[in-house]
C-alpha cells in the first residue's frame, strides 16, 4: 500500500490582494509560510515518510515544500519540479482583482470561468516568454480551462508519480488550487458538472492511499490550518 498527501501552497500574496495568479510568480505571505509549517508539523507529527517531493516551477509552491520538509525532517530526499504541476493559466484575467471581474461580467459568468471543467477564461493576446520555460521548449498557453490543466498534468502522473506509488513509495505533491483540483477530479472521478463544488484550500493536506495496483483505497483530508 502506498499513500500520495497533496498540499495546496500556503496563502500567497495574490490571494490575499483577491487577484487572479495563474503562472505569476507570486510569493509566500508570512501567514502562508505558518501555514506550511503547520502543515509540516501536522505531518511529522503523524509520523509521514516520503520518498519524493514534486512541486510546480512557481516559488509559492516551491517555497511552501521546503518549509513542509523541514518540519518533517526529510529536506535530503528527491525534489522534482515540473512546469506540468503549475497552476491553471488565467489568461488575460492573471492580475486582476477578483472582485473587479465580477462586478464587470456578473457572478454567474465569473463561477464558470473559476468553477467550470471546460470554460477558457479570456485568452492573452501575446504570450510572454520566461527563461524557465523557454528553455524546455515549453509556450506558455494563452489561457486554460480545468479540463486542458488535467491533460497536462497526466502525463506526469503517468510518467513521474503513478510508477513511484506503484513501487510502493509515498509520494508528496505540493501545488496549486486549480491544478490539484484536477487530479483530484481525475483520482475521485468526479463527474465534469461536479467539479466546481470542489475546493481545496491553502495549507490542507488531503491524504489518499492506494493498493498494490494503484486503485484508491480511502482519502483522508487533515485538519484545517
Amino acid at each position: 500500500m502506498a499513500t500520495l498527501v497533496i498540499v495546496r501552497h500556503g496563502q500567497s500574496q495574490a490571494n490575499l490582494d483577491n487577484v487572479f495568479t495563474g503562472w505569476s510568480d507570486s510569493p509566500l505571505t508570512a501567514k502562508g509560510i505558518q501555514q506550511g509549517h503547520l502543515v509540516g508539523q501536522e505531518l511529522a507529527q503523524r509520523g509521514y515518510q516520503f520518498a519524493d517531493v514534486h512541486t510546480s516551477y512557481m516559488r509559492r509552491s516551491i517555497m511552501t515544500a521546503n518549509i513542509v520538509l523541514e518540519e518533517i525532517d526529510q529536506l535530503y530526499i528527491p525534489m522534482h519540479k515540473t512546469w506540468r504541476l503549475n497552476e491553471r493559466h488565467y489568461g488575460a484575467l492573471a492580475g486582476q482583482n477578483k472582485a473587479a471581474v465580477k462586478a464587470q461580467v456578473g457572478a454567474a459568468t465569473l463561477h464558470r470561468w473559476r468553477r467550470g471543467y471546460t470554460e477558457i477564461p479570456p485568452q492573452l493576446t501575446h504570450r510572454e516568454h520566461e527563461r524557465r520555460y523557454d528553455r524546455l521548449g515549453v509556450r506558455e498557453p494563452l489561457s486554460e480551462s480545468l479540463q486542458m490543466t488535467l491533460q497536462r498534468i497526466l502525463p506526469y502522473w503517468q510518467d513521474q508519480v503513478a510508477p513511484r506509488l506503484l513501487d510502493g513509495h509515498n509520494q508528496l505533491i505540493v501545488a496549486h488550487g486549480s491544478s490539484l483540483r484536477a487530479l483530484v477530479k481525475y483520482l475521485e472521478k468526479i463527474p465534469d458538472d461536479q467539479i466546481d463544488q470542489v475546493e481545496v484550500p491553502n495549507g490542507q493536506p488531503i491524504v489518499y492511499r492506494f493498493d498494490h495496483r494503484l486503485h484508491l483505497l480511502d482519502k483522508e483530508i487533515l485538519k484545517e490550518n
